[in-house]
């Protein structure tokens, strides 16, 4: 991707359905669940960059001794600094007393971070600050163990002010103002409460108050307290939860938005955001790997009785899209595969492009997210030129050797022309210097394209355009081809999205500012006057009843029209050259990614109430020049 977008936060969970001793005899390790914890969380690193979190869970420990244990890090490695400081603070036990080696109960009961419940957390800032205090997994505490509550998770609410005065009305006062604090003090609002009522219900029946702690530890349930608490949930979620007793938790939100994949066997179960982080780890085959449905929860008890059941009812299913575009790993063999042939479809509109003219026309990539797409146009390239070898073979008689030899050497021409320079980038961070420094974000390689070639360049999709702009295109036209084509695998984005991709407005997305200049050239721009007085009269209306009037400021215009300004507007500083950028269709995009429909950022269909109140909200915002988030 071009444009540096925030990307999806990452959760993963391990419980260890054996004692620690198991582990250490079969495995040769007592630290198997932190072992396995630190795989799953750099195999999620490609979601998560701004920060990381771990926390343990010690069953069976007795009163006195710690049983939680939390570690954050936003350093510059967040994964690597956690982990270190945890083996740091592990040696540390083992140096001072070396019986722990083979004592695996004082082993436990010593050192912090072993235990059999795990929770990690790869997190990109989106919504609050990038701050330690930000970073999950989050902690409520209490002395009771049932009542403390250890959250993390994969999401966005559209709704966070709905949810923010709903905890205010309780009587609530919520100590942060952040979608992560709402929802976990929604959350701990109804396991207090049912605590308070098992309490209350056991002290009937004649028990004492240890009784009734060791007895709600048991019967709590987890699948009741979470369909209370997300009753009034919008947005696309997977959230992840410990409790103090060890208890916990992973739901999915109802449209399936967020991904969540489980493994179970008899020695531990485990849920991640990505199956082949999962399969990498534990080293499992992909058909063991079980998505989690829209709508339910996994619930694993202190017992190690593992529970999967619906808590809110499903509704139509709109797996986000950009997971499969850009956002998972591509070593997942679906997605490998939706990511090759996402490059195959948008290849005939570049073969016309180029007038079907192969021999003068170089193929590449930026960035290295866009290389498997790339391998789908090359195949689907390939296949053009074998048909067309065969058909003038075939359909001419009597070629020579040397002749038939010709057709047969026609290839792609395949070259690596740029190649990002990792430390310019991270070295890149105010945004005043930003411009000046972007456009040597990438080596060029120079030689290979000639005055006569079209060079063709995929990438996976382009949001604001800045760095194709400023970077990209600049560095391109400095090897002087005969044209520039630049290739999204991805549709237009014209919307914001408001369920864990960080974009949140509109007027930074470069298919929105392209339908505003068409509307100036066209001499319509009393639409966009229009189009805001819809937007806030929808805003007036309750969240089911209101639609995305914001499609408006598009209708007027075909899919080429705006391409075609987009074009002008990231090219219009490249005087002497032939620019042309072209976007994959909706209709090849559902045909590549089948089992993931949801398109909202490109089509503006968005799967929850709450989308429509937030394209209103933005393009409200952007009219009024107001800067602040629609969510």
């Amino acid at each position: 991707m071009s444009d540096a977008i925030k990307h999806e936060c990452g959760i993963g969970h391990i419980r260890l359905l054996k004692p620690l001793e198991f582990y250490k005899k079969k495995y040769g390790s007592s630290f198997y669940g932190i072992n396995k914890m630190y795989l799953l969380m750099e195999k999620q690193h490609n979601r998560g960059q701004d920060g990381a979190g771990f926390a343990s869970i010690k069953l069976d420990v007795e009163p006195g001794k710690r049983f939680i244990s939390r570690i954050r890090s936003t350093e510059k490695q967040p994964i690597q600094d956690v982990f270190s400081k945890i083996n740091e603070r592990i040696n540390q036990e083992l140096k001072s007393d070396s019986s722990l080696h083979e004592n695996i109960e004082k082993l436990k009961s010593k050192v912090p971070y072993l235990a059999e419940v795990l929770l990690g957390h790869v997190r990109y800032g989106t919504f609050g600050g990038n701050s330690v205090e930000n970073v999950h997994p989050f902690l409520r505490q209490n002395n009771w163990k049932h009542r403390n509550l250890i959250l993390a998770g994969n999401f966005n609410m559209t709704n966070s002010n709905e949810l923010f005065n709903s905890l205010i009305e309780l009587g609530q006062h919520p100590k942060e103002y952040t979608d992560t604090v709402i929802i976990m003090e929604k959350i701990g609002h109804f396991l207090d409460d049912a605590v308070r009522k098992m309490y209350k219900d056991f002290k009937k029946e004649g028990l004492n108050k240890q009784e009734c702690s060791s007895l709600i530890s048991e019967k709590i349930d987890i699948f009741k307290i979470l369909k209370k608490a997300s009753k009034r949930w919008d947005g696309g979620y997977v959230i992840g939860g410990l409790l103090g007793h060890g208890d916990s938790f992973v739901m999915r939100d109802p449209n399936g938005i967020r991904p969540a994949f489980y493994y179970k066997d008899d020695e531990v179960v485990v849920v991640a955001s990505e199956r082949p982080a999962i399969q990498t780890a534990f080293n499992v085959n992909k058909s063991n790997i079980i998505e989690l449905k829209p709508g339910n929860a996994i619930v694993i008890k202190n017992s190690g009785k593992v529970k999967i059941k619906s808590v809110i009812k499903a509704s139509a299913k709109k797996s986000c899209s950009f997971e499969r575009i850009y956002f998972s790993r591509g070593n997942d063999a679906s997605i490998y595969q939706e990511r090759k042939d996402l490059g195959k479809l948008i290849m005939p509109r570049v073969l016309n492009e180029i007038d079907f003219n192969i021999k003068n026309t170089v193929f590449s990539y930026i960035p290295n997210t866009a290389e498997t797409s790339f391998y789908g146009m090359i195949e689907s390239v390939e296949e053009y030129l074998n048909s067309r070898k065969s058909e003038e073979i075939i359909g001419k008689k009597g070629l020579s050797e040397d002749k038939i030899k010709e057709i047969l050497s026609i290839r792609p021409r395949i070259e690596k022309i740029a190649v990002k320079d990792v430390k310019l980038r991270t070295f890149i961070t105010e945004d005043d210097s930003r411009d000046d420094l972007v456009e040597h974000v990438y080596d060029i390689t120079y030689g290979i394209v000639k005055k006569k070639d079209t060079l063709v360049i995929i990438d996976d999709s382009i949001v604001r355009g800045t760095t194709l702009k400023k970077s990209i295109l600049k560095m391109l036209d400095r090897l002087d081809p005969k044209k520039i084509i630049i290739v999204s695998s991805a549709p237009q984005i014209r919307y914001p999205d408001c369920y864990g991709i960080d974009m949140a407005n509109l007027e930074s997305l470069i298919a929105f500012n392209a339908a505003l200049e068409l509307l100036k050239d066209h001499d319509k721009t009393s639409l966009i006057k229009e189009v805001y007085e819809n937007c806030k009269s929808e805003l007036e209306l309750e969240d089911s009843k209101m639609e995305n009037k914001v499609k408006a400021i598009y209708d007027p215009f075909t899919v080429d029209e705006i391409s075609d300004k987009i074009t002008d507007l990231l090219s219009s500083h490249l005087e002497k050259r032939d620019v042309k950028i072209i976007f994959q269709t909706i209709e090849n995009l559902h045909k590549a990614c089948p089992t993931s429909t949801g398109d909202w950022y490109f089509t503006g269909n968005y799967p929850t109430p709450g989308g429509n109140r937030v394209v209103n909200t933005a393009f409200v915002n952007f009219y009024e020049g107001n800067k602040k988030r629609a969510y």
